[in-house]
């Protein structure tokens, strides 16, 4: 697994490098300063100098590394010295904007992508493809689908709950579910304006795990199934690599006068009813 660390100038993150090196793992630090300080434990370690501040750097240096997680430590730690009036802003820029940055959803017009499998690579040439070829174009990025007409996680979980009293599902792979039948609506509606672009539809009702899903999809279905978080290394390597974050910041699409995607759940409870 390839970590990437912030603030490892401090006390946290300088602990937390030596601790994933201990592990085994490939750890990449970065800090504010053009080059590391600190001990010579992990002076030898890759750093990268980076302003956590700086949205576009941030994306372009994690779109870089495409590390498989990422730990933030970089922080203003001063308490006394943030009452200072003249201190406000940049401690509401490294404590605020530092995490929103390192930690925010993609919007639909970021192009610092980094597929971490042939099927990513092959979805985002395709939107290149299309882009490259015509100025009218929907391209229109979703995650977690389900639908009454094929396969889907939904599905899956209630099949396994017919063998399985327990079951094993990660709790680090953060994304929402899309259900086809409410996408179907919206790419209709989209199709009938010239309101032309990237955009991202998921149902609302906010960011959730797989774990998270699948309890509801047991608790809706009123099925007494034990749901085990676990991490998705503990979870077990799969032949393509997941994304953690499959957060996708739909904003862009009220901005253009479209209707939002019903709420997940709501969704899921649909959805339940229509394959019962």
């Amino acid at each position: 697994m390839k970590v990437f660390v912030t603030g490892v100038n401090g006390q946290l993150g300088h602990d937390i490098m030596l601790e994933l090196v201990k592990r085994g793992y490939e750890a990449i630090g970065s800090g504010s300063g053009d080059s590391y300080r600190g001990t010579d434990e992990i002076a030898s370690l890759p750093y990268v100098s980076l302003d956590i501040t700086d949205m576009d750097a941030v994306r372009l240096v994690i779109g870089t590394i495409k590390p498989d997680a990422v730990i933030h430590c970089s922080a203003w730690t001063a308490v006394d010295a943030a009452e200072e009036p003249e201190n406000f802003q940049k401690v509401t820029a490294l404590n605020v904007k530092g995490p929103e940055n390192i930690n925010t959803p993609w919007k639909p017009d970021d192009r610092c992508f980094a597929p971490l499998n042939v099927y990513g690579e092959s979805k985002l040439a395709g939107e290149f493809a299309v882009s490259e070829n015509t100025d009218r174009f929907f391209i229109v990025r979703i995650a977690w689908v389900f639908g009454k007409n094929g396969k889907n996680f939904v599905r899956t979980m209630l099949n396994v709950a017919k063998t399985h009293d327990t079951v094993r599902v990660v709790y680090d792979q953060i994304g929402t579910p899309t259900y086809t039948a409410d996408l179907a609506h919206l790419l209709v509606d989209m199709a009938e304006t010239e309101k032309y672009g990237w955009y991202h539809a998921t149902n609302e009702g906010g960011y959730i795990s797989w774990y998270d899903f699948t309890k509801e999809i047991y608790r809706q279905a009123g099925l007494a199934v034990r749901v085990i978080p676990v991490t998705t290394e503990e979870y077990g390597i799969s032949k393509a690599k997941r994304p953690f974050n499959s957060r996708l910041d739909k904003s862009k699409l009220t901005e253009a006068g479209f209707t939002p995607l019903p709420d997940w759940k709501d969704a899921l409870r649909r959805y339940l009813s229509e394959i019962s």
